[in-house]
């Protein structure tokens, strides 16, 4: 009998994967990998709430001339979005490389000391350095875990996958808003809360190695390297507990035929069909960035520029922080009913109603319920898009080609975090506001012009 040949190895393996059922086993290795995001997006949403403390401990400057000439707020939110464009687009290929489950855990180390390292800091200089790391190791880990989830779960669920995982990541988002708010304008034993909130971050450190433990690496990932006995291993370990718990036999898979290629390129992105690809997402994370980062990072200033007191400002940044998990959780049983692309242009058409809402309001309810809204249209459109873009390229370069798409967005908001430092100063919330909706009508044409159909295909169907 003649030996299967090696890409007929990686068609079955992957249609292995893509008719496991959806049983609790499946949603654990889901809530594992998402545990890793919620570490990054705590770290990541500091940048909006440990900003007033440091003003207050006289570490960063509260006029436009901080360190570097600019608003200190800016320059540490632009240094955290330099070093995550860094890591998305520079380090990336690590997890096509080395293998995803390698570069996870390496990220994970790299962003927790770094960030423990930031809260030890006392000068404005020092922490907007360590915060440039901290951003290079997000930036890293953000990629590895997209690519990492979109080859593991079946592709009947793939968005409700991505949909859970911002549940349980997107809860860091209230954790480090309330920490704020109560820490942030006190002292606990004479150490200044904003330390307290970058800290905790080290308590992060113990899941690292428990985490590793419990996570096998990416089936797919390993056949493409041809390690298919190890890759295939994995996989029947996987399916036997699947099997157990389903209570019945697997059904039978489907191979499609695929591509066999270990070693991507970075010129592999510019061949037909991905330079296409890759040109809409350049756009796409480009624009969405401005949208998603300008009210999330700046939502207590955006509050203030109300005529909000800092204290109340933090408190109903909590409040409204509430829809980050709320929104993926509401959508995590339908969202594989419909198109990735029309979500994300829906979400963004969201935002633009809301965000254009939120400028005319001038109550504190208005503003919490608008601001409720535009969170929630902001998570919807962020678990749809993490899910679509590791759809849209091979195996072979998925993270090198997601991170270096992705890393536009960070590129983006080196910048638009100093535009709306600008705007915020001489035009108000309303000016910031007005930014935001303009970008946003820009992510609705691209995606919704230019977005293929995922729904339901297999991740190498897909890719051709």
């Amino acid at each position: 009998m003649t030996a299967p040949s090696d890409a007929a190895r990686v068609a079955l393996l992957s249609a292995r994967i893509d008719r496991l059922p959806a049983v609790a086993s499946l949603w654990k290795l889901v809530a594992l990998l998402s545990i890793g995001g919620f570490f990054e997006l705590y770290d990541l949403f500091q940048t909006a709430y440990i900003s007033p403390g440091l003003i207050k401990a006289g570490i960063f400057a509260s006029g436009a001339e901080g360190v570097f000439g600019v608003s200190d707020q800016a320059a540490f939110a632009s240094a955290t979005f330099l070093g995550l464009f860094f890591g998305a687009s520079l380090l990336s290929p690590l997890a096509d490389r080395f293998g995803r489950r390698t570069v996870f855990t390496f990220a994970l180390i790299w962003y927790t000391v770094a960030t423990v390292l930031m809260g030890l800091q006392s000068t404005a200089l020092g922490i907007i350095v360590f915060r440039f790391l901290v951003g290079i190791g997000l930036g890293i880990e953000l990629v590895t875990i997209d690519t990492y989830l979109s080859e593991w779960v079946p592709k009947r669920m793939r968005t409700s996958a991505f949909a859970f995982a911002f549940f349980v990541q997107f809860l860091s988002v209230p954790a480090v808003a309330l920490m704020s708010w109560w820490l942030v304008p006190q002292a606990p034993f004479g150490v200044a809360g904003w330390r307290w909130v970058v800290l905790a971050s080290a308590v992060f450190a113990l899941f690292i190695w428990w985490l590793r433990k419990r996570l096998p690496e990416s089936p797919r990932w390993l056949a493409q390297h041809g390690r298919f006995e190890e890759a295939e291993a994995i996989t029947a370990a996987f399916e036997q507990r699947c099997a157990r718990e389903l209570g019945r036999a697997l059904p039978v898979p489907e191979p499609e035929a695929v591509t066999l290629q270990a070693h991507g390129r970075f010129a592999d992105i510019w061949k037909p069909p991905y330079r296409r690809r890759a040109l809409m997402l350049i756009a796409f994370n480009f624009f969405q960035a401005i949208g998603f980062f300008g009210f999330g990072n700046w939502l207590p200033a955006l509050l203030a520029g109300k005529g909000m007191e800092v204290t109340h400002s933090l408190g109903y940044a909590f409040i409204i922080t509430l829809a980050y998990p709320l929104g993926p959780l509401l959508f995590t049983r339908w969202a594989n009913r419909f198109e990735n692309k029309w979500q994300i242009v829906g979400a963004a058409i969201g935002t633009v109603i809301f965000g254009t809402l939120f400028a005319l309001q001038s109550t504190a309810t208005g503003l919490v319920a608008c601001g409720v809204m535009i969170t929630f249209c902001n998570a919807w459109l962020t678990f749809a898009y993490h899910a679509y873009q590791s759809e849209l390229f091979p195996t072979h370069i998925r993270a090198r080609a997601v991170g270096f798409c992705y890393s536009f967005s960070r590129l983006s908001t080196v910048f638009s975090s100093l535009m709306i430092g600008f705007f915020l100063e001489h035009f108000g919330t309303p000016g910031v506001l007005a930014f935001i909706v303009a970008s946003m009508l820009v992510v609705t044409v691209t995606i919704g012009g230019f977005g293929p159909h995922t729904r339901n295909l297999a991740l190498e169907r897909i890719a051709h």
